[in-house]
């Protein structure tokens, strides 16, 4: 098996996780896979669903998809689907930061999540707020958050912040931060030479030149004009309300908003299911699947593994592409 080297981590073991991953071993893929996590849980899940997977005392899972690599992560206790665990937090995010030292240490080329449940983490005495800033932190370094699909690629420029918080998060600093990160990522990881990015208001109308906020005059104009005389193609700040309008869409390669229900359910609506959650900025590819745990489906055999089959592709390619000396 040729290509770049991806450690694969299924998330929460009470989740959808360990089925999507266990269908995924069942294929071929263009990257070869090492899974860090549990391989107990796998294994179970795989008889649930009724798929070969067997786990060697080499520490290896065997499936029609090949042999992989296996990093066993055990759980602390035995795992149920639909019920999560707070005693497992430990070894879910013991497998998240195992997949993470891999990938700093040079052995894996990229990293590739399933879903993780926040409020099982915190319940078992880790605190929490995502993997995204997890790993930017074991990372040492300042991440953006981009979520994209076949249709659009949309970042934001603040993520899980209540509503009422967002003005004040959003700075000259980290709004320049987040597009020199995305800038950078568009050329280097995705190989656009000239990236368009179309940058939203903050307010209904962009603001109506200030009758319905300031924001866009006192801190994305600015921020905007400064980047655009460096070389930048930033188009905006521009109305939320059409910059998702195909014609729009079509003259840029990515779009950041300002905040995460401004962007991303037109993202979603436009293709869910081939959705992924990339973390730009890390010094190695991280994409996720864009959904939950989703535990009402949890062994029951119904959840789809789309997003995952693409997680998979899109870090493949990524990763591929740093191979052949591109940086993210």
């Amino acid at each position: 098996m040729q290509g770049p080297r991806l450690a694969l981590v299924p998330g929460e073991p009470a989740g959808v996780g360990p089925e999507l991953c266990v269908r995924a071993l069942q294929r071929s893929w263009d990257a070869q896979l090492e899974v860090h996590g549990d391989g107990d849980v796998l294994v179970a899940a795989a008889r649930s669903l009724g798929l070969p997977l067997e786990r060697s005392a080499s520490d290896r899972l065997d499936a029609p998809g090949g042999g992989f690599p296996l990093v066993h992560l055990p759980a602390a206790v035995a795992t149920t689907p639909g019920r999560p665990e707070p005693a497992n937090a430990p070894s879910t995010i013991g497998a998240l930061l195992s997949a993470a030292d891999a990938c700093l240490d040079g052995r894996c080329q990229g990293m590739v999540t399933g879903p993780v449940h926040k409020g099982a983490i915190n319940e078992g005495g880790i605190a929490y707020a995502g993997t995204t800033g997890l790993l930017a932190r074991h990372a040492g370094r300042e991440v953006v958050m981009m979520l994209a699909n076949p249709a659009m690629r949309v970042a934001l420029a603040t993520v899980h912040l209540p509503l009422r918080e967002v003005p004040d998060a959003l700075t000259p600093a980290g709004l320049e931060g987040t597009l020199r990160i995305l800038d950078a990522s568009l050329r280097r990881g995705f190989g656009i030479d000239r990236p368009v990015v179309a940058v939203l208001g903050l307010n209904p109308h962009a603001g109506e030149d200030g009758h319905l906020g300031r924001e866009e005059i006192d801190v994305i104009a600015p921020v905007l004009d400064r980047l655009r005389a460096e070389g930048m193609r930033l188009d905006g700040p521009l109305p939320a309300d059409t910059a998702f309008l195909p014609a729009r869409l079509a003259r840029c390669d990515a779009v950041l908003a300002m905040y995460h229900d401004q962007g991303l359910p037109v993202l979603k609506h436009a293709g869910f299911e081939q959705a992924v959650n990339i973390t730009l900025g890390l010094p190695y590819p991280r994409v996720a699947v864009d959904h939950g745990t989703a535990l009402d489906l949890a062994g029951r055999g119904l959840a789809d593994p789309a997003s995952l089959y693409a997680a998979i592709g899109a870090c493949t390619r990524l990763a591929a592409g740093r191979g052949r000396g591109s940086r993210q």
